[in-house]
Protein backbone atom coordinates (compact mmCIF):
# COMPACT_ATOMS: atom_id res chain seq x y z
CA UNK A 1 0.00 0.00 0.00
CA UNK A 2 2.84 2.37 -0.85
CA UNK A 3 1.80 5.86 -1.85
CA UNK A 4 4.34 7.79 -3.94
CA UNK A 5 3.26 11.33 -3.16
CA UNK A 6 4.49 14.52 -1.59
CA UNK A 7 3.35 14.86 1.99
CA UNK A 8 4.15 18.14 3.71
CA UNK A 9 4.48 18.68 7.43
CA UNK A 10 1.36 20.83 7.06
CA UNK A 11 -0.51 17.80 5.72
CA UNK A 12 0.37 15.84 8.85
CA UNK A 13 -0.18 18.73 11.29
CA UNK A 14 -3.44 20.44 10.37
CA UNK A 15 -5.36 23.03 12.37
CA UNK A 16 -9.01 22.01 12.71
CA UNK A 17 -11.96 21.30 14.97
CA UNK A 18 -12.51 18.15 17.07
CA UNK A 19 -13.40 15.53 17.91
CA UNK A 20 -12.09 13.40 14.99
CA UNK A 21 -9.89 14.03 11.97
CA UNK A 22 -11.36 11.22 9.88
CA UNK A 23 -14.94 11.52 11.14
CA UNK A 24 -15.20 15.29 11.68
CA UNK A 25 -12.50 17.17 9.79
CA UNK A 26 -12.59 14.86 6.74
CA UNK A 27 -16.37 15.07 6.18
CA UNK A 28 -16.18 18.83 6.75
CA UNK A 29 -13.53 19.11 4.02
CA UNK A 30 -15.51 16.79 1.75
CA UNK A 31 -18.55 19.09 2.01
CA UNK A 32 -16.38 22.07 1.10
CA UNK A 33 -14.99 20.21 -1.90
CA UNK A 34 -18.47 19.26 -3.08
CA UNK A 35 -19.57 22.91 -2.98
CA UNK A 36 -16.55 23.66 -5.16
CA UNK A 37 -17.55 20.91 -7.60
CA UNK A 38 -21.10 22.27 -7.88
CA UNK A 39 -19.80 25.74 -8.61
CA UNK A 40 -17.29 24.49 -11.16
CA UNK A 41 -20.04 22.54 -12.94
CA UNK A 42 -22.29 25.63 -12.80
CA UNK A 43 -24.94 23.71 -10.87
CA UNK A 44 -24.72 25.49 -7.53
CA UNK A 45 -27.42 28.05 -8.35
CA UNK A 46 -29.82 25.23 -9.32
CA UNK A 47 -29.62 23.35 -5.99
CA UNK A 48 -33.00 23.02 -4.26
CA UNK A 49 -32.40 20.10 -1.93
CA UNK A 50 -29.36 18.35 -0.40
CA UNK A 51 -29.00 14.87 1.10
CA UNK A 52 -25.98 13.45 2.91
CA UNK A 53 -25.42 9.67 3.05
CA UNK A 54 -22.87 8.35 5.55
CA UNK A 55 -21.49 4.81 5.18
CA UNK A 56 -19.64 2.24 7.26
CA UNK A 57 -17.54 3.63 10.08
CA UNK A 58 -18.77 7.18 9.41
CA UNK A 59 -22.30 5.91 10.03
CA UNK A 60 -21.60 3.60 12.97
CA UNK A 61 -19.82 6.23 15.07
CA UNK A 62 -20.99 9.31 13.19
CA UNK A 63 -23.15 10.78 15.95
CA UNK A 64 -20.42 10.46 18.56
CA UNK A 65 -17.86 12.02 16.23
CA UNK A 66 -20.21 14.83 15.09
CA UNK A 67 -19.84 13.64 11.49
CA UNK A 68 -23.34 14.84 10.68
CA UNK A 69 -22.72 18.28 12.17
CA UNK A 70 -19.31 18.66 10.52
CA UNK A 71 -20.77 17.83 7.11
CA UNK A 72 -23.42 20.50 7.60
CA UNK A 73 -20.85 23.09 8.75
CA UNK A 74 -18.92 22.43 5.55
CA UNK A 75 -22.09 22.96 3.51
CA UNK A 76 -22.64 26.25 5.33
CA UNK A 77 -19.28 27.44 3.99
CA UNK A 78 -17.38 27.52 7.28
CA UNK A 79 -13.68 26.59 7.28
CA UNK A 80 -12.51 24.44 10.25
CA UNK A 81 -9.28 26.46 10.54
CA UNK A 82 -11.01 29.81 11.02
CA UNK A 83 -14.57 29.09 12.17
CA UNK A 84 -15.35 30.77 15.52
CA UNK A 85 -16.05 27.63 17.59
CA UNK A 86 -18.60 29.57 19.65
CA UNK A 87 -20.70 29.91 16.47
CA UNK A 88 -21.09 26.17 15.93
CA UNK A 89 -23.92 25.44 18.37
CA UNK A 90 -26.03 28.47 17.36
CA UNK A 91 -25.70 27.59 13.66
CA UNK A 92 -26.76 23.99 14.23
CA UNK A 93 -29.63 25.08 16.49
CA UNK A 94 -30.89 27.45 13.78
CA UNK A 95 -31.04 24.60 11.27
CA UNK A 96 -32.75 22.37 13.80
CA UNK A 97 -35.33 25.07 14.60
CA UNK A 98 -36.14 26.37 11.11
CA UNK A 99 -35.22 23.34 8.90
CA UNK A 100 -33.33 25.69 6.58
CA UNK A 101 -29.69 25.60 5.51
CA UNK A 102 -27.80 28.55 4.01
CA UNK A 103 -25.72 26.69 1.41
CA UNK A 104 -22.20 28.17 1.36
CA UNK A 105 -23.71 31.27 2.98
CA UNK A 106 -25.37 32.06 -0.37
CA UNK A 107 -28.55 30.02 -0.93
CA UNK A 108 -31.21 29.21 1.65
CA UNK A 109 -32.70 25.74 1.05
CA UNK A 110 -34.91 23.31 2.96
CA UNK A 111 -32.86 20.93 5.11
CA UNK A 112 -33.70 18.62 8.01
CA UNK A 113 -30.95 17.31 10.27
CA UNK A 114 -33.13 14.31 11.10
CA UNK A 115 -34.28 13.37 7.60
CA UNK A 116 -31.64 14.62 5.18
CA UNK A 117 -28.64 12.94 6.81
CA UNK A 118 -28.87 9.18 6.28
CA UNK A 119 -26.80 6.72 8.32
CA UNK A 120 -26.04 3.54 6.32
CA UNK A 121 -24.33 0.71 8.21
CA UNK A 122 -23.08 -0.93 5.02
CA UNK A 123 -19.46 -0.33 4.03
CA UNK A 124 -18.48 0.95 0.60
CA UNK A 125 -15.73 -1.17 -1.01
CA UNK A 126 -13.05 1.52 -1.42
CA UNK A 127 -12.67 2.63 2.23
CA UNK A 128 -14.61 2.23 5.52
CA UNK A 129 -15.21 5.99 5.74
CA UNK A 130 -17.46 6.73 2.76
CA UNK A 131 -19.97 9.53 2.26
CA UNK A 132 -22.13 10.74 -0.63
CA UNK A 133 -23.60 14.20 -1.20
CA UNK A 134 -26.64 14.43 -3.46
CA UNK A 135 -28.35 17.55 -4.74
CA UNK A 136 -31.75 17.84 -6.37
CA UNK A 137 -31.65 20.58 -8.99
CA UNK A 138 -34.36 22.95 -10.18
CA UNK A 139 -34.39 21.03 -13.48
CA UNK A 140 -35.59 17.94 -11.61
CA UNK A 141 -32.28 16.15 -12.15
CA UNK A 142 -29.95 15.05 -9.37
CA UNK A 143 -26.19 15.19 -9.08
CA UNK A 144 -24.06 13.39 -6.52
CA UNK A 145 -20.46 12.90 -5.48
CA UNK A 146 -18.83 10.30 -3.22
CA UNK A 147 -15.84 11.01 -0.99
CA UNK A 148 -13.71 8.94 1.37
CA UNK A 149 -12.13 10.26 4.57
CA UNK A 150 -8.92 8.26 4.80
CA UNK A 151 -7.55 9.56 8.11
CA UNK A 152 -5.85 12.69 9.38
CA UNK A 153 -8.34 14.92 7.60
CA UNK A 154 -7.28 13.65 4.17
CA UNK A 155 -10.19 13.27 1.72
CA UNK A 156 -10.07 11.43 -1.61
CA UNK A 157 -12.36 10.26 -4.38
CA UNK A 158 -12.08 6.72 -5.65
CA UNK A 159 -10.70 7.75 -9.01
CA UNK A 160 -7.92 9.79 -7.30
CA UNK A 161 -7.87 12.54 -9.92
CA UNK A 162 -5.12 14.32 -8.01
CA UNK A 163 -2.72 11.36 -8.11
CA UNK A 164 -0.81 12.63 -11.15
CA UNK A 165 -0.48 16.09 -9.64
CA UNK A 166 0.79 14.63 -6.37
CA UNK A 167 3.32 12.47 -8.23
CA UNK A 168 4.60 15.54 -10.06
CA UNK A 169 5.02 17.35 -6.74
CA UNK A 170 6.87 14.36 -5.33
CA UNK A 171 9.34 14.40 -8.21
CA UNK A 172 9.96 18.09 -7.56
CA UNK A 173 11.08 17.40 -3.98
CA UNK A 174 14.87 17.70 -3.78
CA UNK A 175 14.82 14.69 -1.45
CA UNK A 176 11.99 12.31 -2.47
CA UNK A 177 11.31 10.00 0.47
CA UNK A 178 9.19 6.86 0.54
CA UNK A 179 10.83 4.82 3.29
CA UNK A 180 12.95 5.36 6.34
CA UNK A 181 15.94 4.01 4.44
CA UNK A 182 15.54 6.85 1.91
CA UNK A 183 15.52 9.38 4.72
CA UNK A 184 18.60 7.86 6.35
CA UNK A 185 20.45 7.77 3.02
CA UNK A 186 19.77 11.45 2.31
CA UNK A 187 20.87 12.43 5.83
CA UNK A 188 24.15 10.56 5.34
CA UNK A 189 24.69 11.81 1.78
CA UNK A 190 24.08 15.46 2.72
CA UNK A 191 25.45 15.24 6.27
CA UNK A 192 22.22 16.80 7.52
CA UNK A 193 19.75 16.18 10.33
CA UNK A 194 16.31 14.84 9.50
CA UNK A 195 14.76 18.26 10.21
CA UNK A 196 17.17 19.87 7.71
CA UNK A 197 16.25 17.41 4.96
CA UNK A 198 12.55 17.96 5.63
CA UNK A 199 13.05 21.73 5.62
CA UNK A 200 14.64 21.57 2.15
CA UNK A 201 11.62 19.63 0.87
CA UNK A 202 9.25 22.13 2.43
CA UNK A 203 11.09 24.97 0.70
CA UNK A 204 10.18 23.46 -2.65
CA UNK A 205 6.52 24.10 -1.74
CA UNK A 206 6.68 27.33 0.30
CA UNK A 207 8.95 30.24 1.16
CA UNK A 208 10.94 30.16 4.39
CA UNK A 209 8.67 32.88 5.77
CA UNK A 210 5.56 30.83 4.95
CA UNK A 211 7.03 27.73 6.58
CA UNK A 212 7.95 29.61 9.74
CA UNK A 213 4.61 31.42 10.02
CA UNK A 214 2.75 28.16 9.36
CA UNK A 215 4.67 26.28 12.04
CA UNK A 216 4.21 29.15 14.50
CA UNK A 217 0.46 28.97 13.86
CA UNK A 218 0.49 25.21 14.46
CA UNK A 219 2.38 25.60 17.73
CA UNK A 220 0.13 28.46 18.85
CA UNK A 221 -2.97 26.27 18.45
CA UNK A 222 -1.22 23.39 20.25
CA UNK A 223 -0.29 25.67 23.14
CA UNK A 224 -3.74 27.27 23.20
CA UNK A 225 -5.46 23.87 23.35
CA UNK A 226 -3.24 22.79 26.26
CA UNK A 227 -3.86 26.08 28.05
CA UNK A 228 -7.63 25.98 27.55
CA UNK A 229 -7.81 22.33 28.48
CA UNK A 230 -5.95 22.93 31.73
CA UNK A 231 -8.15 25.91 32.67
CA UNK A 232 -11.65 24.77 31.61
CA UNK A 233 -13.76 22.86 34.11
CA UNK A 234 -16.99 20.98 33.55
CA UNK A 235 -18.35 17.89 31.85
CA UNK A 236 -17.72 16.84 28.27
CA UNK A 237 -20.71 16.69 25.87
CA UNK A 238 -22.06 13.44 24.44
CA UNK A 239 -23.89 11.67 27.25
CA UNK A 240 -21.06 9.79 28.98
CA UNK A 241 -20.85 12.53 31.62
CA UNK A 242 -17.05 12.49 31.49
CA UNK A 243 -15.70 15.08 33.90
CA UNK A 244 -12.78 17.17 32.65
CA UNK A 245 -9.74 16.00 34.60
CA UNK A 246 -6.96 18.26 33.33
CA UNK A 247 -8.03 21.34 35.39
CA UNK A 248 -7.95 19.46 38.71
CA UNK A 249 -4.57 17.97 37.95
CA UNK A 250 -3.28 21.33 36.78
CA UNK A 251 -4.37 23.15 39.98
CA UNK A 252 -2.38 20.71 42.11
CA UNK A 253 0.70 20.96 39.90
CA UNK A 254 0.84 24.73 39.29
CA UNK A 255 0.24 25.69 42.93
CA UNK A 256 0.19 29.42 43.62
CA UNK A 257 2.10 30.44 40.47
CA UNK A 258 0.87 33.65 38.84
CA UNK A 259 0.55 34.23 35.08
CA UNK A 260 -1.73 36.05 32.68
CA UNK A 261 -0.92 34.54 29.26
CA UNK A 262 -0.15 31.12 27.89
CA UNK A 263 3.45 32.23 27.29
CA UNK A 264 3.81 33.26 30.94
CA UNK A 265 2.24 29.92 31.81
CA UNK A 266 5.23 28.13 30.26
CA UNK A 267 7.60 30.09 32.54
CA UNK A 268 5.41 29.32 35.55
CA UNK A 269 5.58 25.58 34.82
CA UNK A 270 9.37 25.79 34.46
CA UNK A 271 9.54 27.06 38.03
CA UNK A 272 7.51 24.20 39.54
CA UNK A 273 9.00 21.26 41.39
CA UNK A 274 10.59 18.64 39.13
CA UNK A 275 10.26 15.09 40.42
CA UNK A 276 9.54 11.92 38.45
CA UNK A 277 5.93 11.78 39.64
CA UNK A 278 5.31 15.45 38.90
CA UNK A 279 6.81 15.07 35.40
CA UNK A 280 4.48 12.14 34.72
CA UNK A 281 1.54 14.19 35.93
CA UNK A 282 2.50 17.26 33.89
CA UNK A 283 2.84 15.28 30.65
CA UNK A 284 -0.48 13.56 31.31
CA UNK A 285 -2.09 16.89 32.16
CA UNK A 286 -0.93 18.46 28.87
CA UNK A 287 -2.23 15.52 26.83
CA UNK A 288 -5.54 15.28 28.70
CA UNK A 289 -6.09 19.00 28.30
CA UNK A 290 -5.75 18.92 24.52
CA UNK A 291 -8.05 15.98 24.08
CA UNK A 292 -10.68 17.33 26.43
CA UNK A 293 -10.74 20.43 24.21
CA UNK A 294 -10.94 18.13 21.18
CA UNK A 295 -13.85 16.17 22.67
CA UNK A 296 -15.86 19.38 23.10
CA UNK A 297 -15.69 20.51 19.44
CA UNK A 298 -12.72 22.73 20.23
CA UNK A 299 -9.83 23.75 17.95
CA UNK A 300 -6.78 21.49 17.99
CA UNK A 301 -3.99 20.41 15.66
CA UNK A 302 -4.57 17.09 13.91
CA UNK A 303 -1.32 15.30 14.76
CA UNK A 304 -1.67 13.07 12.80
CA UNK A 305 -5.35 12.70 13.83
CA UNK A 306 -7.67 14.51 16.23
CA UNK A 307 -8.08 11.48 18.46
CA UNK A 308 -4.30 11.54 18.97
CA UNK A 309 -3.93 15.34 18.99
CA UNK A 310 -2.56 15.49 22.54
CA UNK A 311 0.57 13.36 22.21
CA UNK A 312 2.84 15.66 20.20
CA UNK A 313 1.94 18.89 22.08
CA UNK A 314 2.45 17.11 25.41
CA UNK A 315 5.89 15.78 24.48
CA UNK A 316 6.97 19.10 22.98
CA UNK A 317 5.73 20.94 26.09
CA UNK A 318 7.65 18.44 28.23
CA UNK A 319 10.81 19.33 26.29
CA UNK A 320 10.22 23.07 26.69
CA UNK A 321 9.29 23.03 30.38
CA UNK A 322 11.38 20.15 31.75
CA UNK A 323 14.29 19.36 29.45
CA UNK A 324 15.36 22.68 27.92
CA UNK A 325 14.27 25.95 29.49
CA UNK A 326 16.20 27.93 26.88
CA UNK A 327 14.43 26.37 23.90
CA UNK A 328 12.62 28.76 21.59
CA UNK A 329 10.97 28.68 18.18
CA UNK A 330 13.93 27.07 16.38
CA UNK A 331 13.65 23.97 18.56
CA UNK A 332 9.86 23.94 18.19
CA UNK A 333 10.29 24.15 14.41
CA UNK A 334 12.87 21.34 14.43
CA UNK A 335 10.54 19.16 16.53
CA UNK A 336 7.52 19.70 14.27
CA UNK A 337 9.47 19.09 11.05
CA UNK A 338 10.73 15.74 12.29
CA UNK A 339 7.32 14.73 13.67
CA UNK A 340 5.66 15.53 10.35
CA UNK A 341 8.16 13.46 8.38
CA UNK A 342 7.84 10.40 10.62
CA UNK A 343 4.06 10.63 10.27
CA UNK A 344 4.32 10.81 6.49
CA UNK A 345 6.31 7.56 6.44
CA UNK A 346 3.41 5.81 8.20
CA UNK A 347 0.86 7.35 5.86
CA UNK A 348 2.81 6.21 2.80
CA UNK A 349 3.64 2.74 4.10
CA UNK A 350 0.60 1.90 6.22
CA UNK A 351 -2.29 4.08 7.41
CA UNK A 352 -3.18 6.84 9.88
CA UNK A 353 -6.87 5.92 9.83
CA UNK A 354 -8.33 4.10 12.84
CA UNK A 355 -11.12 2.84 10.56
CA UNK A 356 -8.40 1.05 8.57
CA UNK A 357 -5.91 0.14 11.28
CA UNK A 358 -7.33 0.59 14.77
CA UNK A 359 -5.84 2.93 17.34
CA UNK A 360 -2.29 1.82 16.51
CA UNK A 361 -2.77 4.05 13.45
CA UNK A 362 -3.56 7.05 15.66
CA UNK A 363 -1.95 6.90 19.10
CA UNK A 364 0.76 4.54 17.85
CA UNK A 365 1.73 6.84 14.99
CA UNK A 366 1.54 10.01 17.09
CA UNK A 367 3.73 8.42 19.76
CA UNK A 368 6.21 7.40 17.07
CA UNK A 369 6.21 10.93 15.63
CA UNK A 370 6.77 12.49 19.05
CA UNK A 371 9.50 10.03 20.03
CA UNK A 372 11.53 10.70 16.90
CA UNK A 373 11.09 14.45 17.19
CA UNK A 374 12.12 14.45 20.85
CA UNK A 375 15.20 12.36 20.07
CA UNK A 376 16.40 14.89 17.49
CA UNK A 377 15.94 18.02 19.62
CA UNK A 378 17.80 16.20 22.40
CA UNK A 379 20.76 15.74 20.07
CA UNK A 380 20.04 12.33 18.60
CA UNK A 381 21.45 11.18 15.28
CA UNK A 382 19.10 10.37 12.36
CA UNK A 383 19.56 6.69 13.22
CA UNK A 384 18.60 7.30 16.86
CA UNK A 385 15.60 9.34 15.75
CA UNK A 386 14.31 6.44 13.66
CA UNK A 387 15.13 3.98 16.43
CA UNK A 388 13.05 6.05 18.87
CA UNK A 389 10.16 6.14 16.38
CA UNK A 390 10.38 2.38 15.90
CA UNK A 391 10.42 1.66 19.63
CA UNK A 392 7.35 3.80 20.23
CA UNK A 393 5.32 2.11 17.49
CA UNK A 394 6.52 -1.38 18.35
CA UNK A 395 4.78 -1.09 21.69
CA UNK A 396 1.49 0.10 20.22
CA UNK A 397 1.15 -2.66 17.61
CA UNK A 398 -2.33 -4.16 17.63
CA UNK A 399 -3.93 -1.35 19.64
CA UNK A 400 -7.65 -1.41 18.86
CA UNK A 401 -10.09 1.45 18.35
CA UNK A 402 -13.22 0.79 20.42
CA UNK A 403 -14.66 4.11 21.61
CA UNK A 404 -17.59 3.85 24.00
CA UNK A 405 -20.76 5.29 22.40
CA UNK A 406 -18.64 6.30 19.40
CA UNK A 407 -17.32 9.30 21.33
CA UNK A 408 -13.65 10.34 21.24
CA UNK A 409 -13.51 10.19 25.04
CA UNK A 410 -13.16 6.71 26.54
CA UNK A 411 -10.52 5.29 26.15
CA UNK A 412 -9.23 7.90 23.66
CA UNK A 413 -8.39 10.79 26.00
CA UNK A 414 -6.31 8.72 28.43
CA UNK A 415 -4.51 7.02 25.53
CA UNK A 416 -2.96 10.36 24.61
CA UNK A 417 -1.28 10.49 28.02
CA UNK A 418 -0.03 6.93 27.62
CA UNK A 419 1.22 7.61 24.10
CA UNK A 420 3.11 10.71 25.26
CA UNK A 421 4.81 8.87 28.13
CA UNK A 422 5.79 6.02 25.81
CA UNK A 423 7.23 8.52 23.33
CA UNK A 424 9.47 10.06 26.00
CA UNK A 425 10.56 6.61 27.17
CA UNK A 426 11.28 5.50 23.60
CA UNK A 427 13.39 8.60 22.94
CA UNK A 428 15.42 8.04 26.10
CA UNK A 429 16.02 4.38 25.23
CA UNK A 430 17.16 5.30 21.73
CA UNK A 431 19.45 8.05 23.01
CA UNK A 432 21.13 5.58 25.38
CA UNK A 433 21.56 2.95 22.68
CA UNK A 434 23.98 2.41 19.83
CA UNK A 435 21.60 2.49 16.89
CA UNK A 436 23.88 0.22 14.86
CA UNK A 437 22.66 -2.61 17.07
CA UNK A 438 18.96 -1.91 16.49
CA UNK A 439 17.22 -5.17 15.61
CA UNK A 440 13.98 -3.75 14.18
CA UNK A 441 14.26 -1.09 11.44
CA UNK A 442 11.57 1.59 11.30
CA UNK A 443 10.45 0.41 7.86
CA UNK A 444 9.87 -3.10 9.21
CA UNK A 445 7.67 -1.88 12.04
CA UNK A 446 5.66 0.21 9.55
CA UNK A 447 5.18 -2.88 7.37
CA UNK A 448 4.22 -4.90 10.44
CA UNK A 449 1.71 -2.29 11.51
CA UNK A 450 0.03 -2.46 8.11
CA UNK A 451 -0.10 -6.26 8.18
CA UNK A 452 -1.55 -6.11 11.70
CA UNK A 453 -4.12 -3.59 10.50
CA UNK A 454 -5.25 -5.86 7.67
CA UNK A 455 -5.57 -8.82 10.05
CA UNK A 456 -7.51 -6.88 12.69
CA UNK A 457 -11.20 -7.67 12.99
CA UNK A 458 -13.35 -4.81 11.67
CA UNK A 459 -15.21 -4.50 14.99
CA UNK A 460 -12.01 -3.06 16.47
CA UNK A 461 -11.62 -0.44 13.75
CA UNK A 462 -13.60 2.60 14.92
CA UNK A 463 -17.01 0.96 14.57
CA UNK A 464 -17.88 0.72 18.29
CA UNK A 465 -18.98 -2.88 17.61
CA UNK A 466 -16.40 -4.56 19.85
CA UNK A 467 -14.13 -4.19 22.86
CA UNK A 468 -14.88 -1.52 25.47
CA UNK A 469 -17.60 -0.10 23.23
CA UNK A 470 -19.80 -3.17 23.86
CA UNK A 471 -18.47 -4.25 27.26
CA UNK A 472 -19.21 -0.86 28.80
CA UNK A 473 -22.69 0.58 28.31
CA UNK A 474 -24.02 4.11 28.83
CA UNK A 475 -25.72 2.90 32.00
CA UNK A 476 -22.27 2.04 33.43
CA UNK A 477 -21.23 5.67 32.91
Amino acid sequence: MQKIESISVFDMLKIGVGPSSSHTLGPWRAAERWIGELKQARKFDEVEKVTINLYGSLSLTGKGHATDLASVLGLLGYDPVTVPVENIDPEINNIRTFNRLNLNGERSIDFSLENDIVFNKKFLPFHPNGMKFTARLSSGKTTSSTFYSIGGGFVVKEERKNAKKQLKKFKEFPFPIVKGTDLAAFCKQENKKISEIVYENEKSLRTEEEIDSGLKAVWDVMLESMYLGCHTEGTLPGGLNVRRRAPDSHKKLIGDSKYDTKEEWIEAIRNTEVKFRSILKWVSCFALGVNEVNASLGRVVTAPTNGSAGVIPAVLMYYLTIENHNAGFEKIKQFLLVAGEIGSLFKKGATISAAMGGCQAEIGVSSSMAAGALAEVMGGTPEQVMMASEIAMEHHLGLTCDPIAGLVQIPCIERNSMGAIKAINAAEMAMDADSIHAKVPLDKVIETMWETAKDMNSKYKETSEGGLAVRVSLSDC
